[in-house]
């Protein structure tokens, strides 16, 4: 990653920081102690990312942070400076859903959809790693994530939907 050189001063108590977001490079000054979520929401309008229990409980906030799900509230601003983050939009190819967010519709993997965002990047995240979990695998990589409405049924089912369109397009398993 390249980082932005410019001559302006950084406004006191602030720092200026360089990641990448969603592919594309981002230079800004903000407050080291921002929580990644508020930045995410506020300076950058990232609103796919949501807001719910701001103490790491429910995993509506969760986020790619190099790879790795986190839950944005919990990480602070000069944490991912050089890293590479990925939100629910960073998964649209040209402005659709891609494969993992198409079987959570088709499965109805949402009700009040509230959740969505965050089960699906900790989804992602088990996948990138494991393009067969086990029912037992996508149960336990969603434990971090709660639905209030109760939806599980049709999380687990587009987690599995989403390996066997793998498998039938011909990707290795």
């Amino acid at each position: 990653m390249e980082y932005e050189k410019t001559a302006q001063p950084v406004k006191a108590g602030n720092i200026r920081i360089s990641f990448e977001l969603n592919g594309v490079l981002q230079t800004i000054e903000t407050d080291p102690a921002l929580r990644l979520l508020d930045l995410l929401r506020e300076q950058l309008q990232m609103r796919g990312t949501k807001i719910s229990c701001g103490i790491g409980r429910c995993g509506a906030c969760s986020v790619l942070l190099d790879g790795h799900v986190v839950n944005a509230c919990l990480v602070l601003a000069y944490q991912i400076d050089g890293s590479h983050v990925t939100t629910i939009e960073g998964l649209q190819i040209d402005g659709e859903p891609d494969l993992l967010q198409q079987c959570f519709l088709e499965e109805g993997g949402f009700q009040c959809g509230y959740c969505t965002p965050g089960m699906i990047m900790a989804a992602k995240a088990l996948l990138d790693e494991n393009l067969s979990p086990s029912q037992s695998e996508i149960i336990e990589a969603l434990s971090g994530n709660l639905c209030r409405c109760t939806g599980y049924g049709g999380i687990i089912r587009a987690v599995e939907r989403y390996k066997l369109e793998k498998a039938k397009k011909g990707s290795v398993l």
